[in-house]
């Protein structure tokens, strides 16, 4: 498996993490009772500020994972990575795992910076497989 691949593997998976950093506090928070109905309704009181944004930091993480998976499968396909595509895969993948203590305790600027960190490794993936 190319290292880009391997680093997918890990992100998705770091995705499954996320799912449970936040299900299990919403699900105290919430209740059995809400979470598992159909939502239909909206819950009657609000996530505390901490679970919310679990929540929010596993939502962008689904949103980069998008385009990163993009980069991954592109750069695989075409055989085109190499040293640099690995140093970028690697990059996001860290930046994704920073990015949940930084968005959790509210660390401005930093989980802003961190996530652009994520993004242009990202980019440098998909621009290095156009040229």
């Amino acid at each position: 498996m190319t290292p880009e691949l391997t680093i997918l593997t890990l992100a998705a998976l770091l995705q499954v993490v996320q799912f449970a950093l936040f299900a299990i506090p919403a699900n105290m928070e919430l209740g059995a009772g809400y979470t598992s109905s159909a939502r239909d309704r909206p819950p009657s009181k609000p996530l505390s500020e901490k679970t919310a944004r679990l929540q929010r930091a596993m939502t962008n993480h689904f949103e980069g994972l998008i385009l990163f998976s993009i980069a991954t499968v592109v750069i695989t396909f075409s055989d085109q990575g190499n040293a640099i595509t690995a140093l970028c895969a690697t990059a996001y993948l860290i930046a994704r795992i920073l990015y949940i203590p930084a968005y959790y305790f509210g660390l401005r600027p930093w989980r802003s910076l961190i996530w652009a960190v994520g993004f242009c490794a990202t980019v440098l993936m998909l621009l290095a497989a156009l040229f």
